[in-house]
């Protein structure tokens, strides 16, 4: 930045002292800017590139490179930190200008007047309502995926421990497999509010256990494709990158955004890096509840049948492709506004 200064000056065939009167700024100053003992402050870089002619971004970088060297130096940690300023830049640029709808306002206040009712009924609550609900989700989670299973046979399954004629031992697996996840996330909520890449590994690897053994918990080495979908994941020798972006946004994020927004984000933002060669359908909705129950929220059940199915594909579809989240959000809001509902009555019948 100092050359910068000199250079503009000299040019001009201005000396410190008419700069200093044509800017109102001490000429001692000025010489201490050119020579680097001092820094200008933000105005003082206005008046600078106005009277110098110097192009107002090329001084303003310069300007701010020498004030973040200047505070962080070489120290160890200095290129994470600024990875982690870098995305909370462009986040705030684009919360900035982000605008819920009126649709999911009104649904997000309806959530939150559910969620204060169920509050104040919890102490009706019970461990054989909760397993109950929690078997209807690994249901529905493994009937998008397109397990066979009834929901009586689902229960049997799990709780009884019986085998089911006529379905394969995959189907049997993932029933198991899904209920065990909900357990660890259980486990999860009750020791921290948070979420790493070793917890979110760990519900992958519950998901996949005796049916993909080799790939439970590892991200994927080869390119997928999303079956009906023109979403392309991104190559595997950028998923590791994508998923440490992914935590930095979290991190960054998980105390800004409201409870549902937040947990929606998260299982769109998993499901199309696409980390895993399979689950990440089941692990992105188990993220997406985990968050949820940490902030005191029921556990978001999405449907299985084709009408939900379809319309939770969509909505993921131009949120992936057309980079627009609207009715995806619209479609989790929904989702947990009729899970409060239901859990409601029944725990006021």
């Amino acid at each position: 930045m100092k050359s910068l200064l000199k250079n503009a000056r000299e040019q001009k065939g201005l000396k410190t002292r008419e700069l200093a009167q044509h800017t109102g700024i001490d000429q001692a100053l000025i010489s201490k800017f050119e020579s680097g003992a001092r820094k200008p402050t933000k105005d003082q870089v206005i008046k600078l590139s106005q009277l110098l002619e110097i192009d107002y971004e090329t001084l303003m970088v310069a300007w701010l490179k020498e004030k973040i060297l200047h505070e962080i130096g070489d120290d160890e940690f200095a290129l994470k930190a600024l990875k982690v300023a870098e995305d909370e830049i462009k986040y705030n640029k684009t919360v900035s200008n982000l605008k819920l709808s009126t649709s999911l306002e009104k649904i997000l206040k309806e959530i939150d007047s559910l969620k204060e009712k169920l509050d104040s009924y919890r102490q009706f609550d019970s461990f054989k309502i909760k397993q109950a609900l929690e078997l209807e989700y690994t249901f529905e989670s493994n009937r998008i995926e397109g397990n066979t299973m009834t929901l009586r046979e689902t229960d049997m399954v799990i709780n009884e421990g019986l085998t089911i004629s006529g379905k394969s031992m995959r189907e049997h697996l993932e029933a198991i497999n899904h209920q065990e996840a909900i357990g660890f996330i259980k486990e999860l909520m009750s020791k921290s509010n948070s979420l790493n890449e070793r917890d979110l590994l760990s519900i992958h690897n519950l998901i996949l256990r005796g049916i993909i053994p080799e790939d439970a918990g590892r991200y994927r080495k080869v390119q997928v494709m999303i079956q009906g979908s023109s979403h392309m994941p991104p190559q595997p020798l950028l998923v590791q990158q994508e998923m440490e972006e992914y935590f930095i946004w979290y991190e960054i994020n998980k105390n800004k955004l409201h409870p549902v927004i937040l947990a929606a984000e998260m299982h769109e933002r998993l499901v199309t890096i696409h980390p895993f060669i399979d689950g990440n359908g089941r692990t992105s909705r188990l993220i997406m509840n985990l968050i949820l129950m940490q902030k005191g929220y029921p556990i978001a059940n999405i449907k299985g049948d084709y009408e939900n199915r379809m319309q939770y594909y969509q909505s993921l579809e131009i949120a992936q492709t057309k980079k627009d989240k609207e009715d995806f959000f619209l479609f989790i809001a929904q989702r947990e506004k009729e899970s409060l509902e239901r859990y409601i009555i029944i725990l006021t019948q």
